[in-house]
């Protein structure tokens, strides 16, 4: 999990497409590149889809796997996970680390703890350049990078974003899913008795004791449980499994682990501890029984709402004009009389939603004899850009003097290749 979610991290910036980045977040030019599209401040529908497909993702997730999330593709424990990886090459294992803080200071100590620190912000500082690689291209980057022409936004967001990793990964690491993330506060409102769950098998370990390789426990009166605090010892957030299920637990199976070793040393059967759901615990099923209910109606809502959200999304996407356009009246005048007729002016905020240049011409219905002002002609729209256009609507004098003063739905239609989009308006008639 830490190679593939560093693969997806670290890759993304340097994909791309169409001659640009496929994902980049334009905050400057106010457009979000994903891949085939273009998302605008006007799409920000999507990005609340988004988001509610996230949380729905959460819930489903969690209903079925417990916190298997925080214990293997969390950011939080990915980068613990390669944090503590440059430590155990840098310093050695748990044991070895405990003797070298123990040490006094010398040239060997001070020059395994000075390299584990630069590459500790070697990683963070990789870190911090990809993340802002998904706001300026990757390629741009690091060339201002090489060059020390950092804008003071990108300095600022390296800086920031590594300094965080460097904190959160080497120093604070287990006290942030403790008590800084709300996951596992609320937690205990999305399980229930069938959702994965790593669990101790008390009926089984209990009694607990230590005791010789060659006894019985059943003679001695005892479970298989030997007491040996493994369990304690790896828990990257040290709590007692044996306690029983506890909000600090992030499913990561250290203990199980560790138990599976001491069990095969003594030669008892594995499963002391082990993935499991208090449905499952209580009857002493397997992943059997497990599966069975694994179809309950949350699951199952969770799911339908979840498709739900995604296929409206997907198909709002692949469906969506390439053109988008809205109309704003113009504040300057409300409506003005010519020789024409009565005139109501506005400005029509274009946005080309694809990469090429793209022609469109404007009309307009609603009044009868209602047309766009002769001197508009035809436009041309860059690839990727909006325009504003200004449209002056004229509605004849004879036709104007037999309607109520009052205000009317008019349509303006922007005909951009071979799409055709429409916005509505309202035509003012002043008494």
């Amino acid at each position: 999990m830490v190679v593939l979610t560093q693969l997806v991290f670290l890759g993304l910036p340097w994909l791309t497409w169409n001659g640009r980045p496929a994902l980049l977040f334009d905050l400057e030019a106010r457009r979000f590149y994903v891949f085939a599209w273009i998302l605008w401040p006007q799409d920000l529908i999507y990005l609340v889809g988004l988001l509610v497909a996230a949380a729905l993702a959460l819930f489903l997730f969690t209903a079925v796997a417990g916190r298997l999330w925080c214990g293997y593709a969390c950011p939080q424990t990915v980068y613990t996970e390669m944090f503590l990886a440059i430590e155990r090459w840098t310093e050695g294992d748990r044991h070895a680390r405990m003797r070298l803080d123990a040490a006094p200071w010398g040239s060997g100590k001070l020059a395994r703890k000075i390299a584990k620190h630069l590459l500790w912000g070697t990683l963070a500082v990789i870190t911090g350049v990809s993340f802002v690689g998904y706001f300026t291209p990757m390629r741009e980057l690091l060339h201002a990078l090489a060059t020390f022409s950092l804008g003071p936004w990108e300095t600022f967001w390296i800086a920031f974003y590594a300094f965080a990793t460097y904190a959160n990964a080497g120093w604070l690491r287990e006290q942030i899913c403790k008590t800084m993330c709300p996951y596992a506060r609320f937690q205990s409102a999305l399980i229930d008795s069938d959702s994965l769950i790593i669990a101790y098998d008390s009926g089984r370990g209990e009694p607990r004791g230590a005791r010789s390789r060659q006894a019985d426990p059943r003679t001695l009166g005892l479970g298989d449980c030997v007491d040996c605090t493994l369990c304690v010892q790896v828990c990257p957030t040290g709590i007692d499994i044996r306690h029983g299920l506890q909000n600090e637990c992030i499913g990561c199976a250290a203990c199980i682990d560790a138990c599976h070793t001491v069990m095969d040393k003594l030669g008892y059967a594995r499963g002391l501890i082990r993935y499991t759901t208090a449905r499952g615990l209580g009857t002493g099923g397997g992943w059997r029984g497990m599966l069975e209910h694994l179809l309950r109606p949350r699951v199952v809502a969770y799911s339908v709402l979840l498709i739900g959200t995604l296929a409206a999304i997907a198909v709002s996407l692949t469906g969506r004009p390439s053109v988008a356009v809205d109309a704003l009246r113009d504040r300057g005048t409300l409506a003005a009389l010519s020789a024409a007729g009565v005139e109501n002016t506005y400005q029509l905020l274009i946005t080309n939603r694809t990469e090429r240049t793209i022609g469109f011409t404007v009309s307009a219905s609603g009044l009868p004899q209602l047309h766009v002002d002769s001197e508009v002609p035809s436009h041309w729209l860059p690839a990727a850009a909006q325009s504003r256009v200004p449209v002056r609507l004229v509605l004849p004098h004879a036709q104007a003097a037999q309607l109520a003063p009052g205000a009317y739905p008019v349509t303006f239609t922007v005909h951009a290749d071979a799409e055709t989009v429409h916005a509505s308006a309202t035509f003012l008639l002043q008494r």
